[in-house]
C-alpha cells in the first residue's frame, strides 16, 4: 500500500520503523516543523530512506494539502496527532485514515488522556486504533489493546514502557488488517464517553488537605508534564518523583522527616514522600534533599496550596 505517515516525536519514527519493516511503501511523511534544539528524528529516518518530508505549520494550510495530495496515498497512518486534520486529508486515501489513541475509546477522549487516567486512580487503560472524523477522537473503532496502570505509574512510565510499545504493534495490527480487508469499524458508545481538556498547569496545583493517595496520584499523573505544583516561602515548587510512604500524618502540607531519601511531606491520612523536584528559578529538577538545603527548609515547615506563603 501507498502510505502517508502523519506524526511526530519518538512514537512516530518507531511507527514509521515498524511499517517500512512491514515492507509497505510509505511516500510520504507530514511531521511539525523542527523545534530549537530537539532532533526530529521521524524527519530523519524518513530522509535516510528517501522519503519525501513535509513540514507545514498546519495541515489545513491550501499548501500543505496541495503537496499532501501528490503523493497519492492509498491510506493514512496518524501517530501522535495533536492537530485536527480536515476531512479532505482524512477521506482521501480510497483505504481511508487510521489514527492512535492512548485510551480505551469512547473514554478519556482529547488530549492528555494518559494524564486523567492515573490522575483519576484508574487501574486499567489501553490504546484505541480508529477511523477519525470531524470530531475530537469520536470516530469508529477498528481495534484496542488493554494495559494494567500498575500503583506507581507514572504518565512517563506508562506510556514509554506500556502504550507505546502496544500503540506500535496495534497501527501495525490495523494496517495488515486494512490490506486485508478485514479492519472493522466499531461505533464507539456515546453513553460511555468521556472528555477532558489538557493537562495544563492549573489542573496540577496540590491541595494537601486531599487524601494522601489522591495527592499521590496528581503526582503521577503529571510527571513528567506539567509537574504537579506547590508553594514554599512563596515560590513555586513543582514535584515529579514521589512515593507513598509510612510515618503519622501531621498538619496537611508540613515536612515531617528529611533524609537523602527524599522529604516526607503530611496530608491529613498518609506521607508522600518527594523525591525529585524543580524550583521555581532552577534550569533542572534536583533532588529534593539537595532543594532542602539549598532553600533552608527544616522539618516542621509546610508547602502550600496556591500563592499564599506556609
Amino acid at each position: 500500500m501507498r502510505i502517508v505517515v502523519i506524526g511526530k516525536d519518538a512514537f512516530g519514527n518507531r511507527v514509521l520503523q515498524a511499517i517500512l519493516q512491514e515492507g509497505e511503501e510509505v511516500v510520504g511523511v507530514c511531521t511539525p516543523p523542527d523545534r530549537s534544539g530537539r532532533p526530529n528524528t521521524l524527519k530523519e529516518t524518513a530522509q535516510q530512506r528517501g522519503i519525501p518530508v513535509f513540514q507545514p505549520k498546519r495541515m489545513r494550510e491550501p499548501e500543505a494539502y496541495s503537496a499532501y495530495v501528490k503523493l497519492a496515498p492509498e491510506l493514512n497512518v496518524l501517530a501522535f496527532v495533536t492537530e485536527i486534520l480536515p476531512l479532505q486529508i482524512l477521506k482521501y486515501p480510497k483505504l481511508g485514515t487510521i489514527q492512535y489513541h492512548p485510551s480505551l475509546l469512547p473514554r478519556h477522549r482529547g488530549g492528555s488522556a494518559i494524564n486523567w487516567a492515573v490522575i483519576n486512580g484508574e487501574s486499567k487503560t489501553g490504546i484505541t486504533i480508529f477511523w477519525p472524523d470531524e470530531g475530537i477522537d469520536t470516530g469508529p473503532m477498528l481495534l484496542q489493546k488493554e494495559a494494567e496502570i500498575s500503583p506507581d505509574d507514572t504518565v512517563g512510565s506508562l506510556y514509554f514502557n506500556k502504550l507505546f510499545p502496544l500503540g506500535v504493534q496495534a497501527l501495525v495490527e490495523s494496517i495488515r488488517l486494512v490490506k486485508q480487508g478485514k479492519a472493522p469499524r466499531i461505533p464507539q458508545d456515546e453513553s460511555q464517553a468521556t472528555y477532558e481538556g489538557l493537562c495544563t498547569e492549573k489542573d496540577a496545583h496540590i491541595d494537601w488537605f486531599q487524601p494522601a493517595q489522591q495527592v499521590y496520584n496528581l503526582i503521577r499523573g503529571t510527571n513528567p508534564q506539567p509537574g504537579a505544583t506547590t508553594f514554599y516561602q512563596g515560590k513555586k515548587l513543582k514535584i515529579y518523583d514521589s512515593d507513598l510512604t509510612q510515618g503519622v500524618a501531621q498538619a496537611p502540607g508540613e515536612v515531617v522527616a528529611i533524609t537523602e531519601q527524599g522529604m516526607a511531606v503530611s496530608a491529613p491520612d498518609g506521607l508522600i514522600l518527594v523525591k525529585r523536584v524543580l524550583p521555581d528559578d532552577a534550569a533542572k529538577k534536583v533532588s529534593s534533599f539537595e532543594y532542602s538545603q539549598s532553600a533552608n527548609l527544616r522539618v516542621g515547615d509546610r508547602l502550600a496550596a496556591g500563592s499564599l506563603s506556609p
